[in-house]
């Protein structure tokens, strides 16, 4: 099915919730609508968009923005199949591209397949992912993408799409660069494992499973501890005739998918704001990297303002070194900094929101270039947009 609407109010259908508008909005339900579309009539330019949740839109926009819509129904309905004879328990799952990622990402930790928990609670479609290369706690989309299907704009024809020939790159691909504007994404198969591979070292994911008292050393499956009742031994003995030595055995949580993506889902929520909410688009800048020599220099300012011991979080990235850029920010003093209706989040201050419902896109714009500056200023870095400026 294709739907039309023509100067069409844009503001619910990206998560900043600007008030823009489009000369023309086509949604598409099913591919075999797609060769059906006279592409040429359509007012141009043309934007494909997913969810909405990486934009942000500077005015109306003059052309057709098209979304490719799951006309399928339930993401949970997904029949994963076998990779091949000898995959060693990898299976590949085919998501329509306007089902909701992090539907898939339920999906899959409810049925035990390990690979997307730790992309859980971003939000967007499964076309986006592949776009943009969606990443959180040491995983991108990249490392789970086996294939994606596609219209070609430009040679009017559907394409299966190798991830390897996409130049994928932090929150990048060639979606967003050489090929912007040639493909609809249609659907986006993912590799998924059977086999335990959790990733735990990244943004304090081992230390949230360890106070829930899971075991997160070698091995996945859980272990028992010892009965933690206070108390003398002579005092539980004559309670229930058992010592120390005897104490009931009680076994620790499993280390599974699900519960991985409930305590990743635990962490965003007490640092990301609610979209139902506040406005946003998620994080607003990337995360730069440097070299080392740079973050010697980012270190040495650090501790002549905050002592000689202070730590500035990074992590490695082969021999360079990425900083985190909610860090400067905070540093910089812009954590719930304002600029009209617009403001930097006080739990998170990679992230900007619509604060007021209201904000322009002036405001956020505003606020976005303030802290560019000052950054630049103090640490000598360029902070870049994650978010797409339309």
């Amino acid at each position: 099915m294709i739907v039309r609407h023509r100067n069409y109010d844009l503001s619910a259908r990206n998560t900043f919730r600007m008030k823009v508008r489009c000369a023309l909005y086509v949604e598409v339900t099913e591919e075999a609508d797609l060769p059906a579309l006279d592409w040429d009539a359509l007012p141009q330019p043309l934007m494909v968009i997913g969810g909405g949740s990486n934009l942000l839109f500077t005015a109306d926009f003059p052309g057709t923005v098209l979304h490719f819509a799951d006309g399928r129904g339930d993401s949970h309905e997904i029949p994963p199949r076998p990779l091949g004879p000898d995959s060693g328990g990898l299976l590949l799952a085919t998501v329509p591209a306007g089902s909701v990622f992090d539907d898939f990402c339920a999906w899959a930790a409810e049925n035990g397949l390990w690979g997307p928990e730790n992309l859980s609670l971003i939000p967007g479609e499964c076309g986006a992912s592949a776009v943009q290369n969606i990443g959180a706690y040491g995983v991108e989309a990249k490392d789970i993408i086996a294939a994606i299907r596609a219209w070609d704009l430009q040679e009017r024809r559907f394409v299966t799409i190798d991830p390897a020939d996409c130049a994928y790159g932090y929150r990048t691909s060639r979606f967003k660069t050489d090929w912007k504007g040639r493909y609809v994404i249609t659907a986006v198969t993912y590799r998924l494992s059977q086999t335990p591979q959790p990733k735990l070292d990244y943004g304090g994911i081992r230390k949230a499973l360890e106070e829930r008292g899971v075991s997160t050393g070698a091995g996945i499956s859980g272990h028992p501890r010892p009965d933690k009742r206070e108390g003398p031994k002579e005092a539980r003995s004559a309670e229930n005739g058992r010592g120390r030595s005897e104490a009931k055995a009680i076994p620790a949580p499993v280390l599974t998918p699900q519960l991985i993506r409930d305590t990743i889902i635990d962490i965003r929520n007490k640092k990301l704001p609610d979209p139902a909410e506040k406005g946003s688009a998620g994080s607003f800048f990337c995360n730069p990297v440097i070299s080392r020599e740079h973050f010697a220099r980012i270190v040495a300012t650090a501790r002549e303002e905050n002592g000689p011991d202070y730590q500035v979080p990074h992590y490695e990235v082969g021999d360079q070194i990425k900083v985190p850029a909610a860090w400067m920010i905070e540093q910089c003093g812009f954590k719930g900094a304002t600029n009209g209706g617009a403001k930097v989040y006080e739990n998170q201050p990679l992230v900007i929101v619509n604060d007021s419902g209201e904000a322009s896109p002036e405001e956020i714009i505003g606020l976005e270039q303030r802290i560019i500056r000052t950054i630049e200023g103090k640490y000598g870095i360029t902070l870049h947009p994650e978010v797409e400026h339309i």
